[in-house]
């Protein structure tokens, strides 16, 4: 859908920095959204689908387990 955003899990990206979750929400926002920057009427609404969608992310990233990969504590 968006190829910009990179994959953010292990071992594909080692060091997962909450800018590249935010990032990764942004792009999808803005694809989802089909705008770049919203209008000043619309930027409530789209920050808080970035900071949704960066929260779920998030969430995702740190349930995963990756057969292979060290054992999550």
């Amino acid at each position: 859908m968006c190829r910009s955003i990179k994959t953010l899990r292990p071992p594909v990206t080692p060091e997962v920095r909450e800018e590249d979750v935010r990032a990764a929400a942004l792009q999808y926002v803005r694809k989802v959204s089909g705008f770049h920057a919203p209008a000043a009427h619309n930027r409530a609404v789209f920050d808080e689908a970035v900071d949704a969608v960066a929260e779920a992310t998030a969430r995702l990233l740190d349930g995963l387990v990756v057969r292979g990969g060290p054992a999550r504590t």
